[in-house]
């Protein structure tokens, strides 16, 4: 199903009811809501005023650790994840991510959303600084964890998620996500 105004129903109801979940992120699940609307496509990497995106929380089979990307462009220790290149589908995007650049096979992606972000993407060569509406999914890894390193990272590693709260200059939506996760598990 990728018929567009379907697809865009379905992230309205999916935002709609994220907000709802999340009452402290409303603001945020309205600012992607109102994208939605937006005339000119925010799936496309072209709309430079900002575009969606979807990340994979990547957790091995017994959901303790945390596959992580020292990505090249970002210097930085992130979640997998990437543009939706007109897919409007983000959840599949999710999933299409994690595999390229995890190398990782059996990945099973949860289909509602898990966190949403938006963040500043600094100007790097001819493209201008934007923003990105990151949508971010549960991905299992229910195969091997024998992961490859693509092209788009410096390094993957398997990160204990109970140990993201001790890690100094880590991304304040990564320990968002680890915060939601711990009380999902513990729930």
């Amino acid at each position: 199903m990728n018929d567009p105004n379907a697809m865009s129903d379905r992230l309205h109801r999916v935002f709609a009811a994220y907000a709802a979940r999340w009452p402290g992120e409303a603001e945020v699940a309205d600012a992607f809501d109102a994208l939605l609307g937006d005339p000119e496509d925010p799936f496309v990497r072209d709309r430079l005023a900002g575009h969606f995106t979807a990340s994979a929380w990547l957790v091995d089979r017994a959901g303790e650790r945390l596959l992580m990307t020292h990505h090249r462009k970002l210097d930085r220790w992130l979640q997998l994840g990437g543009h939706a290149d007109g897919d409007r589908d983000l959840a599949a995007v999710a999933l299409k991510e994690a595999e390229e650049e995890s190398g990782l096979t059996g990945l099973v992606v949860e289909p509602e959303p898990f966190d949403l972000d938006r963040h500043w993407i600094p100007a790097r060569g001819d493209v201008p600084g934007h923003w990105h509406y990151d949508v971010r999914y549960v991905v299992r890894a229910t195969a091997g964890e024998a992961f490859a390193v693509s092209e788009e990272s410096h390094a993957l590693a398997w990160r204990p998620i109970a140990a993201l709260f001790d890690e100094p200059g880590l991304d304040p939506s990564i320990l968002r996500m680890a915060a939601k996760w711990r009380d999902r598990s513990v729930g």
